[in-house]
């Protein structure tokens, strides 16, 4: 198999072009981004590096004449820089979507792996315990990121309606955890006292990120389509999180915490303001049953697993 893989010098991205290029099935590996190749190790000879920004026409020729059998969409902005900009977020996000759908559709590829996101579903009072891949899309208008992945899965699902010829595997993501990673989740875990939310456990379901290569790659080499949620066994709260660590938990009240964020941002000392309530808060919980059923041996880690396997990479260094 050829498959083309965007996003591809990503942190998912470039562990995906990795696993792919040493599988068996796959002949070559298309790795398209706009900055150099970044993977795990040397570049390995079936990866063929393409630089190319995904809302481009480039990205779209590439598509049309590599004619892969599978895409794999792994582009998105998840860490935005400090000078990122809401209209540049949504470009990549949304409009590099659709030019990647209609550069399939006008190629003749028969298949598409999406990388989507828990954040989706919204961060809302009234959410399920446990959200299933059938309830309700709707996102934050205040989090580009989960705007943004409401708005991607609305894209494709005008397109499953009206091009069922263009098979779609969309994969849901719950926060990914892993040796290497950092970004704003994990930096929340280095803060030397964690400050939660009184009557909200903050609940945080995660997913190793070994295990969800294991699935993109099994998503691209096997006949599967569908939306599926990708989240590890099991939920952690933020005290939890704490405790684990051996650090203070500290439960403040949802309006003054949302103050105290106002007047920091004001001035410039952090980043992030009272929404970050609603992000803690209302934290959305994925159920992997449809997974399981799929792959009863993915996740192979459970959340509280995976956290202790990122502590312990971590002391490590």
């Amino acid at each position: 198999m050829k498959i083309l893989v965007t996003g591809a010098s990503g942190y998912i991205g470039s562990l995906v072009t990795d696993a792919l290029s040493s599988h068996d099935g796959v002949s070559s590996v298309i790795a398209v981004d706009v900055r150099g190749y970044a993977g795990v190790r040397q570049r390995p000879a079936k990866v063929k590096e393409c630089l190319a920004d995904v809302r481009s026409e480039a990205t779209a020729r590439l598509i049309r004449d590599e004619n892969p059998d599978v895409v794999c969409h792994l582009a998105s902005i998840v860490t935005p820089g400090r000078e990122s900009t809401r209209e540049f977020e949504y470009s990549v996000d949304v409009l590099g979507t659709r030019n990647v759908l209609e550069a399939c559709l006008a190629g003749g590829i028969r298949k598409v792996v999406v990388s989507s996101s828990g954040a989706a579903y919204g961060y809302h009072a009234d959410s399920p315990a446990e959200l299933l891949e059938t309830d309700p899309l709707r996102g934050n208008p205040e989090f580009a990121y989960s705007d943004h992945k409401r708005m991607v899965e609305e894209l494709l699902e005008e397109f499953r309606s009206r091009h069922p010829e263009l098979r779609q595997l969309v994969l849901r993501l719950s926060t990914v955890i892993g040796a290497t990673v950092r970004n704003q989740i994990t930096a929340l875990f280095d803060k030397p006292v964690l400050l939660g939310i009184s009557g909200s456990g903050t609940p945080f379901t995660f997913i190793w990120d070994r295990d969800l290569v294991e699935v993109f790659v099994r998503g691209c080499i096997r006949p599967i389509e569908g939306v599926y949620n990708v989240s590890g066994d099991g939920v952690l709260t933020l005290a939890e999180i704490a405790r684990i660590q051996g650090k203070p938990y500290l439960s403040i009240p949802a309006p003054i915490l949302a103050v105290a964020l106002f007047a920091l941002k004001s001035f410039g000392l952090t980043r992030y303001g009272p929404e970050q309530v609603g992000f803690l808060r209302f934290r959305p919980v994925l159920s992997n049953r449809k997974l399981r059923a799929l792959f009863p041996d993915l996740p192979s880690k459970s959340s509280q697993d995976a956290f202790m396997e990122y502590l312990n990479a971590r002391s490590n260094r």
